[in-house]
């Protein structure tokens, strides 16, 4: 049995512990101790990372009553040794677990939905609720739960007795045995938790709610609490800063430069499709009619003026009308069409000697391939 340091003091970041067990398992030792402060992978965190004197220790698990630590090195039993957690990550994933319980009372509270589901990746945290809710409904519990931030609520750890429990009202995803660890917010959440927490909710910094999407019938939230919220805010403040110095605009006003830049992609790119309508027209004005097989390689065309060209091609054309845009490099888009043959088989042609992909009806087809226009023009003519 191994007694969890972690449950008395979250904040502990070193401790002294003797070697009870030392396992060979592949390229790693599992190594037991007498006590720790690592916490062991559960309730939808990962295990704690750090050393034990100089050994890194990479994950941590608990089977049975006992938690081992994944390390690189053995470690012999009876020997003392000193823990340092990697305190960066497990403060980082106390931020965001806290977080969690925040938002999850409130919206317990607000909606009665249960949290069905949890997972404190390395980069965000995912919330699964079983029912819905709106991107204005999660914007509201985004500023609640920030409030519970700023009021630097104390976050209680207790052990109640079962005769408490049955009393309790308590958030638990799955049914417990044993003693009961609950982890409580006043007037936020009471729920049932196995995992380090913070002490004060303000430890959290701040609680940034990034996305909501449906899922199994409700919904999937990503969260982003303490140092990873404010690592998101720094990317994204950059990126505006970058966009801002390429539209000339003040940060405030890049929204506004955006929107005026697309309304002059638009008018351009409109004007660019009128051009290349006018070029596809005169080229196939100039084909002669009755010529058997047509095949052209244009560069820059839009899907929209290839299917066009062929239109034009194929009343001019006896056999096959192709038109090809890409490069050698990178690939060609096609499209083939026909007014008296099938072009299918010939793009299950093209497909399987140039890995391509694509098809259509009979009279016209379309996709794309990777090869020369040599080798293309070769197969085709």
């Amino acid at each position: 049995m191994t007694d969890k340091l972690y449950e008395q003091d979250s904040h502990l970041k070193e401790f002294p512990a003797i070697v009870t067990a030392c396992e060979p398992h592949g390229e790693l030792f599992y190594i037991s101790l007498n006590q720790t402060g690592f916490f062991p992978e559960g309730g939808g965190q990962a295990g704690d990372t750090g050393f034990l004197n100089d050994i890194q220790v990479i994950d941590t698990h608990e089977k049975g009553e006992v938690i081992w630590h994944y390390a690189k090195e053995p470690l012999e039993p009876g020997v003392s040794v000193r823990g340092r957690i990697d305190w960066a990550k497990r403060f980082s994933r106390m931020q965001q677990h806290s977080g969690e319980h925040i938002v999850s009372g409130l919206i317990h509270q607000r909606f009665g939905y249960d949290n069905v589901g949890f997972h404190l990746g390395e980069k965000d945290v995912t919330l699964d609720f079983n029912g819905p809710i709106t991107k204005e409904e999660l914007a509201e519990i985004e500023i609640t739960a920030n409030q519970a931030v700023w009021s630097n609520l104390p976050v209680k750890v207790t052990y109640p007795s079962r005769e408490e429990l049955k009393s309790l009202d308590y958030r638990s995803k799955i049914e417990i045995e044993g003693q009961v660890r609950i982890v409580a917010i006043p007037d936020i959440d009471t729920c049932a938790c196995c995992a380090p927490h913070v002490t004060f909710t303000g430890e959290i910094g701040l609680i940034k709610l990034t996305n909501v999407q449906s899922h199994r019938g409700g919904v999937r939230i990503n969260l982003l609490a303490g140092d990873r919220a404010l690592a998101d805010y720094e990317e994204k403040e950059a990126s505006v800063r970058a966009v801002s110095v390429l539209l000339s605009a003040k940060e405030e006003q890049i929204a506004t430069a955006v929107e005026r830049l697309k309304q002059e992609n638009y008018t351009i790119t409109g004007r660019l499709m009128q051009f290349q309508m006018a070029m596809v027209r005169e080229k196939a004005a100039a084909v002669p009619e009755g010529s058997k097989d047509l095949v052209f390689f244009e560069e820059g065309l839009d899907a929209n003026t290839m299917r066009e060209f062929v239109n034009l091609l194929t009343p001019r054309c006896t056999g096959t009308a192709c038109v090809f845009t890409g490069n050698d490099r990178e690939g060609y888009r096609y499209v083939l069409g026909s007014s008296s043959l099938d072009v299918r088989p010939l793009c299950k042609r093209l497909n399987t000697a140039f890995q391509g992909k694509g098809g259509g009806k009979p009279e016209m087809v379309q996709g794309s391939l990777v090869g020369t226009q040599e080798a293309i023009r070769n197969l085709l003519l």
